[in-house]
């Protein structure tokens, strides 16, 4: 394996020293406080004190952080392996845990984490990312008022998962506080980082601290927060810290916005679901052109949006099909769920070589039979699931379906579609949809099916002042900064 790939896929990203020396000088105040790094790679935390513990699962970043830090003790090895059996305890932890996806955090690694985490009273879902039961382990060998800080992605703002460790850690520190950098602290990476402080190991607090900064700069002492969260209001809200990204002002009118009888959410006038899944996208959608040379009869073909980009600002009709099928795109759906005999040009097709490929596919092979794709359906208007400037809602009067690639929503019996529209391109709508989606990396908003259902929209109107509505665009356009979108 390269050096690129084993980093990559052990979820290692190197701290510059600037930032590994402010992090170490938070949580030792004394020459004589014993620091642990969970996950000390080459040893960028380790350099920083003179009295510390290190566990690296990788060999060489192991060797490389014991020429570093030859007064370091290192241990090569997984570091819940090694947590579950040490008795040591330590004043204080510092470190840039793995940001492991849950994609590749998987079997006994997983297990091991996940079941440890458990033992010490946090229950993650097999979807949390590594990092977070490292933070909540590594927390766990600190001795009575122990201190840690500690590097953590941004989705600590907003991903399911935060809301679990954000409870346990709040039950275990005196004090918990949380540095927003709107300038990315890794710039060769997607993903934002920001910083997780505690102090007071053994006690618990009711709220978070948070400092939203433009950028770091190194050595400066931890900040005087500007706002602290209640947990409790964190609860109501959602588990979400990200909407606390706005100003004061604008987080007020916000909340008093929402509260209006007329303002409702997405979930209350329409349901946002997934598309459906092929398995084998290349396969089962053909062009018009491929269509015609395999024969294939237009009864057992479903025009289809299989993503974002093809969506129009508005509406899908009969004239942007007509666009598509001019311009020979490969937006026919080869539909043969409620099919039983199959035409012979069908058969043909599904005995071709690109046929045996696709029959492999994982989906493919684990239906039956392998080519009727399922839930295929014709939804009342599409919704964009990654957006840059904002989640588009369509409507669908030429009657299209989509891939899971695309939402698909139907409206509730008497609310008319237009209405949803406009309320979702209104101003309140867009701020929602900010505060309620999360970011991508690359300037993307993604929006869940489950985040969609809570944004807010004025389906009766809204009337909001000059300052108001400078106000609510004021907000909009500062959470597109912060997930990093250029108009």
């Amino acid at each position: 394996m390269s050096v690129h790939n084993q980093t990559k896929t052990l979820g290692q990203f190197f701290t510059p020293p600037d930032v590994a020396r402010t992090l170490v000088h938070w949580a030792t105040q004394r020459k004589r406080d014993r620091l642990l790094d969970p996950s000390c790679g080459d040893g960028e935390f380790l350099a920083c004190h003179r009295k510390s513990v290190g566990i690296e699962i990788d060999p060489q970043k192991a060797a490389m952080a014991k020429m570093r830090a030859p007064w370091s003790l290192v241990h090569e090895g997984d570091f819940f392996d090694w947590a579950a059996q040490t008795k040591e305890r330590f004043d204080a932890a510092a470190g840039n845990p793995p940001f492991i996806r849950y994609q590749s955090f998987s079997g006994v690694l997983r297990e091991k984490a996940l079941s440890l985490a458990s033992f010490l009273g946090a229950e993650f879902s097999g979807l949390s990312s590594s990092w977070a039961p490292f933070l909540v382990v590594a927390a766990s060998l600190l001795k009575p008022g122990g201190k840690m800080a500690f590097v953590v992605p941004a989705e600590i703002g907003h991903a399911t998962y935060a809301k679990p460790l954000i409870e346990w850690i709040c039950g275990h520190f005196g004090q918990v506080r949380l540095v927003a950098f709107r300038e990315k602290l890794f710039p060769a990476l997607s993903e934002d980082a920001w910083f997780l402080y505690c102090s007071g190991f053994g006690d618990e607090t009711t709220g978070i601290h948070l400092n939203c900064l433009e950028r770091f700069v190194a050595d400066q002492e931890p900040a005087r927060f500007a706002r602290r969260i209640e947990l409790s209001t964190w609860r109501e809200s959602g588990w979400k810290l990200r909407r606390n990204l706005l100003t004061d002002t604008q987080l007020d009118l916000y909340d008093d916005l929402i509260a209006r009888p007329s303002v409702v959410r997405f979930s209350e006038v329409a349901h946002a679901g997934i598309g459906y899944v092929t398995g084998a996208n290349d396969f089962f959608h053909l062009r018009p052109s491929e269509a015609r040379s395999h024969g294939i009869p237009r009864r057992v073909l479903r025009v289809s949006v299989r993503k974002s980009q093809q969506l129009p600002s508005s509406t899908v009709d009969r004239a942007v099909v007509a666009n598509w099928i001019a311009t020979d795109e490969p937006v026919l759906l080869l539909d043969l769920a409620e099919l039983n005999d199959l035409p012979d040009s069908v058969r043909r097709y599904l005995a071709t070589p690109a046929a045996r490929d696709a029959k492999r596919a994982y989906k493919c092979r684990n239906r039956a039979p392998w080519y009727a794709v399922p839930d295929v359906r014709t939804p009342d208007a599409f919704l964009s699931y990654m957006s840059d400037s904002q989640p588009l809602l369509v409507r669908n009067p030429a009657g299209c379906t989509c891939t899971n690639s695309i939402h698909a929503v139907r409206f509730k019996p008497g609310v008319a579609a237009r209405d949803v529209q406009r309320a979702w391109n209104e101003p309140l709508g867009q701020l929602s949809c900010e505060l309620e989606g999360h970011p991508l990396g690359g300037g993307l908003l993604k929006l869940e099916p489950g985040e969609a259902a809570n944004v807010r929209i004025a389906m009766n109107g809204l009337r909001l002042t000059r300052s108001e509505a400078d106000t609510i665009a004021e907000a909009t356009s500062l959470m597109r900064k912060w997930r990093h979108y250029a108009s």
